[in-house]
């Protein structure tokens, strides 16, 4: 039975009377007798069961140009009473339009669903659900009914947040009328130009660029005019720099619609999986969210770089039980993991408050149906999953080592089996899964102990060499490549820093993190960055010794980076020094913390200089970044012959041969001890090579522009402290 209430200016009303008897009229809900003739003129329009009573795939709203008609649908399993609710633009907080759904004619299996003539919604622009069902029982089943709350559709394509938006509101009990945040109502997305897109695919040349999209370009020093400022749009404007700098891909934290009043400025608290994020959109027209998008994907697909998305489906913006319902947790618990325990219902497994229950097939399916509409319509190259091990927790939170479902339901479908996919492998309840142990065999991973390794190697830790020598080879020890497992080096993505931890200046400038801006009584964030401030904390008054010296170790960190095997990836605005200050954590502080400070590139213009150097001699040596490990083209070297592995060593050097890939052999000498150290070259005659990369040199004599290279006159070569040295001669010259 399909109930349609409207209000009196509504007409027609689509009322099956043999169904609802009219009894005089509902005054609270407006309900009058039909025309005559009405009920027969719309049965000749409906002809099949579809259009009697809807489909139940695909889920969300979707416009059926045939029919003229909307169809809804929505995941329930628990839902007692469903009524959809359809508002003009005018009043967000009274409904023009309410249909309740009866699962005799509504449902199927868990989804509920009605298909509803566009002749009988005019001017309806934003939608919502309310949802009743059983009230808290102490039982698995834990449910967060509450009538009275308007809910967002999951599957919502854009987000309209009300002038009364109200977080609140959705904390307590009670209704949240034209407080919550509405789906938008159009008839077909509209069209987008993708004529002349070039889409990038990128193998060896892939250097990956983190970056946060309000945060790029906020700062009044990035010049980008004021309205386009923390947008999308602010991103097409600097896309010169990101050619300059030579990146191949952007890697956008969460642009997902979040909660824009909770507080979360890195953006990791995810409201809705199928919309842009309004507050990135220069317009405040919600129908312009992914039209914006959209434009931005294209611009950076034509400038030859990729668009991965940092993607958050292990926890919603709902938090715990006494978070807002929003949208799941009031439309079905089963959307989350729980915890067998009644007073804290959720599972929390994200350090968020929830966690989301892959366990759950229609989750699953809501996972997979956000990845291709994102592939489909948006036009993006891949994902970077955040705590992707909470992928893989049972229902009971436990971890399936086995055959975790997800993940080999994401590589069989067609329109994502050829998708970046990269993982974070672990998550906040201590999963950790890094190399062969992750589900994902096929994905990329993000490498902590790349990170970790060359950050205590350069800071001078004692018995690091070996650790340093597999992060160069490709980190075969986390991803082998036997028979039987057959990793490839690339799946390694490396990094010294990411929004999470120090930049790469902080890390050569403090040695305890300043985190006390975040409003906690403790400062959160990691307490060992394994860090070193080159002898004087904090940036007030730094003596220019120290300041050299923390150039330098950048360069060393940039360098390392880049001249390891696997896929580099690193933070926006190390390649001109950015600082947060010492916040190793600043999640919460939509400030000039974080947003990057455009003025630095001037004043550090030789760091940026390197960075975009260093990028191009790697993208000129394929023979750097391989689809298999080195193997037999490399061999390892000491300051003399042989590699000194003790606790106290701290030098390190090798020779590349580069002719099975047609490029230069390479020889790179690395001292990450506080002397200046004799290395001799074992490979050929010290006239064969030329000098590319010395670290402690100012610049420009850093770093050689192609054809300008140092002549080697001698088959010694004195490394200075805390530098990376790198030799290049024609390969084959042996």
């Amino acid at each position: 039975m399909l109930r349609i209430v409207c209000a009196p200016a509504v007409s027609p009303v689509i009322e099956p009377v043999a169904e609802v008897p009219y009894n005089g009229g509902d005054k609270n809900l407006g309900v009058r007798p039909r025309r005559t003739g009405e009920l027969k003129r719309e049965r000749s329009i409906m002809t099949s069961w579809l259009s009697e009573e809807g489909a139940p795939i695909p889920l969300g709203v979707t416009w059926m140009e045939a029919e003229q008609a909307y169809n809804f649908a929505i995941y329930s399993k628990h839902a007692a009473e469903v009524t959809l609710l359809l508002f003009r633009s005018e009043d967000a907080t009274t409904p023009c339009c309410r249909f309740r759904l009866n699962y005799l004619k509504h449902k199927s299996g868990r989804i509920w669903h009605c298909r509803l003539p566009r002749q009988a919604l005019p001017d309806v622009c934003y939608y919502g659900w309310s949802i009743t069902g059983p009230k808290v029982n102490g039982t698995p089943d834990w449910h967060a009914f509450d009538g009275e709350k308007v809910l967002l559709d999951p599957y919502a394509k854009a987000v309209y947040f009300p002038p009364g938006f109200n977080r609140h509101a959705a904390t307590v009990p009670g209704s949240n009328a034209g407080q919550a945040p509405l789906g938008v109502l159009w008839s077909d997305e509209p069209a987008f130009d993708w004529s002349g897109e070039r889409r990038p695919r990128h193998e060896s040349e892939l250097i990956i660029y983190e970056m946060h999209v309000r945060g790029y370009t906020q700062h009044p020093s990035s010049g980008v005019p004021a309205d386009r400022r923390g947008t999308f749009a602010g991103v097409i404007d600097k896309i010169p720099h990101l050619k300059r700098l030579g990146v191949t891909a952007v890697e956008l934290m969460p642009v997902f619609q979040f909660d824009p009043a909770e507080g979360n400025y890195w953006g990791y608290m995810t409201l809705n999986f199928f919309s842009a994020h309004q507050g990135y959109c220069a317009s405040r027209d919600p129908q312009a969210q992914p039209q914006e998008f959209k434009a931005m994907v294209k611009a950076l697909h034509n400038a030859d770089i990729e668009v991965i998305l940092d993607v958050v489906y292990n926890h919603t913006a709902e938090g715990n039980h006494s978070g807002p319902t929003y949208s799941f947790k009031g439309i079905d618990s089963s959307y989350y993991l729980y915890s067998g325990h009644p007073q804290e219902p959720f599972a929390n497994y994200s350090g968020t408050g929830n966690t989301l229950n892959c366990a759950n097939r229609y989750v699953r399916r809501m996972i997979l149906d956000s990845l291709r509409y994102w592939v489909r319509e948006m036009h993006v190259d891949g994902f970077r999953f955040d705590l992707a091990s909470a992928f893989a927790r049972n229902a009971d939170g436990s971890i399936d080592l086995t055959d975790p479902p997800i993940f080999g339901e994401i590589r069989a479908d067609p329109e994502l089996g050829n998708v970046r996919l990269i993982a974070e492998p672990w998550d906040a309840a201590g999963a950790y899964q890094l190399g062969e142990s992750f589900p994902g065999t096929r994905w990329f991973q993000w490498n902590g102990r790349f990170r970790d390794d060359v950050r205590r190697f350069v800071r001078g830790d004692p018995g690091m060499v070996p650790a340093l020598m597999f992060r160069l080879y490709g980190s075969d020890d986390l991803f082998p490549d036997d028979q039987m497992h057959a990793y490839h080096p690339y799946q390694s993505v490396n990094y010294v820093s990411s929004h999470d931890g120090f930049t790469l200046y902080d890390q050569a400038a403090y040695t305890k993190r300043r985190n006390w801006a975040h409003g906690h009584h403790t400062p959160a964030g990691a307490t060992d960055n394994h860090s070193s401030n080159c002898g004087y904390e904090g940036d007030d008054n730094v003596p220019a010794k120290v300041m050299a010296l923390r150039t330098r170790q950048a360069k060393n960190f940039c360098c390392l980076l880049f001249l390891s095997n696997g896929t580099p990836m690193f933070l926006a605005g190390d390649e001109f020094l950015q600082t947060q200050g010492g916040n190793n954590n600043p999640y919460n502080q939509d400030n000039e913390t974080t947003w990057l400070d455009w003025s630095r590139l001037r004043s550090h213009h030789g760091v940026f200089r390197f960075f975009s150097m260093m990028i191009a001699f790697r993208r000129a040596h394929p023979t750097l970044c391989r689809s298999r490990f080195w193997r037999e083209d490399i061999t390892w070297y000491g300051a003399e012959r042989a590699v000194d592995m003790s606790p106290t060593s701290r030098q390190l050097a090798y020779h590349l041969r580069g002719d099975r890939l047609n490029d230069n052999d390479l020889y790179v000498m690395i001292n990450g001890g506080v002397e200046e150290k004799a290395f001799t070259i074992h490979a050929g005659n010290a006239s064969q090579w030329r000098r590319v990369i010395d670290t402690s040199r100012k610049s420009p004599h850093d770093i050689r522009e192609p054809g300008q290279e140092a002549a080697i006159r001698s088959p010694q070569y004195r490394v200075r402290a805390r530098s990376v040295v790198v030799l290049l001669r024609a390969a084959g010259a042996e």
